[in-house]
């Protein structure tokens, strides 16, 4: 069984979960039902995934045949960027809802904390709102502070005195010390969760440090590092060493005789450091859900820990954003 951390609003979140960023919509509803069989229980989205409908649809089937009950689950999704202000934040908390087809989300992130100008949901999507259309231009900024997307978020928590409230908890993904700094000295609500690239090319330790030292539980994405950005054509993932064949991890797999990516993900999960891993393969899915079954000694997860060399692979600077987050 994988273990969970419990969080600040006192609900328990699994350390291993499934994250369906690129699970291609066509396949996306069959992945999550899979998993579910496979035994995962958590899953992570996002709005900007477009892929929500069809998560749902396998939540859902997996609801209806019996195989899980939906308290059983923990699903997260994200607020995206051009939706900051609070009118746009409710609406499109509800519509992300409304696309899960479920009563309530269990966690819900500001996905960045870039405020974009703002695009009328009945617009045709594409697949990143950074840009225009034509990915010609960075989209403009809004003027919209931290402080208004946070209390509309805040409005839609489910609480004894808000029990039509569509979301367990809250938190915030790409957050750095100085923002959950200022966010804490007003939220009514503090931020259950941070979620942010980790990985031994970026391991981010004050900033891990602070969150964990003020209660705020962590979630890494991009745990095998460059891995997750090859198939983006990101030229510093097809610089890099995969971490896979970095010595320090496949010393540790040899030694516990398993996997590097199971000791990537212990390395993190033994930290306190949830993981959103995915992977088409149903071998890698099940080593996954199982990497918290052996522990790393100190001095593997320092030998890991050294490869640290502040390397981000996403940067929305590199997506034609404004150039405000590195």
């Amino acid at each position: 069984m994988v273990p969970s951390i419990k969080l600040s609003s006192g609900h328990d979140m699994p350390v291993v979960g499934f994250g369906i960023w690129k699970v291609p919509r066509e396949t996306c509803a069959e992945t999550v039902y899979n998993a579910i069989k496979l035994g995962y229980r958590h899953f992570d989205g996002a709005w900007d995934y477009t892929n929500s409908a069809e998560a749902g649809q396998g939540v859902r089937r997996a609801i209806d045949e019996g195989l899980v009950k939906r308290e059983e689950l923990f699903i997260v999704s994200k607020l995206w960027n051009n939706y900051h202000k609070r009118e746009h934040a409710h609406q499109q908390a509800k519509l992300e809802l409304e696309a899960w087809g479920l009563d309530y989300l269990d966690l819900f992130l500001v996905h960045f904390p870039i405020a974009l100008e703002f695009i009328p949901f009945e617009e045709i999507r594409w697949p990143c709102f950074w840009t225009d259309k034509e990915q010609t231009k960075p989209t403009p900024l809004a003027k919209v502070p931290i402080s208004e997307t946070w209390k509309a978020l805040e409005d839609l928590v489910k609480t004894p005195e808000n029990p039509n409230g569509i979301f367990k908890s809250i938190g915030i993904s790409n957050f750095h010390t100085q923002l959950i700094y200022d966010l804490l000295s007003y939220a009514k609500i503090p931020p259950a969760v941070l979620q942010i690239e980790h990985h031994p090319y970026l391991t981010q330790p004050e900033l891990i440090n602070m969150a964990q030292e003020n209660n705020i539980a962590v979630t890494g994405y991009s745990t095998f590092g460059p891995a997750s950005f090859i198939e983006l054509n990101n030229a510093k993932a097809k610089e890099v060493k995969p971490l896979f064949e970095v010595d320090p991890v496949k010393a540790a797999a040899e030694k516990h005789g398993v996997t590097p990516g199971q000791v990537l993900l212990r390395w993190c999960t033994q930290r306190n450091i949830i993981v959103i891993p995915k992977s088409n393969s149903v071998d890698r899915l099940k080593q996954n859900l199982e990497s918290t079954s052996f522990d790393l000694t100190e001095e593997e997860i320092k030998a890991i820990a050294a490869l640290d060399i502040g390397l981000r692979f996403n940067s929305p600077g590199a997506l034609g954003s404004a150039r405000i987050f590195t």
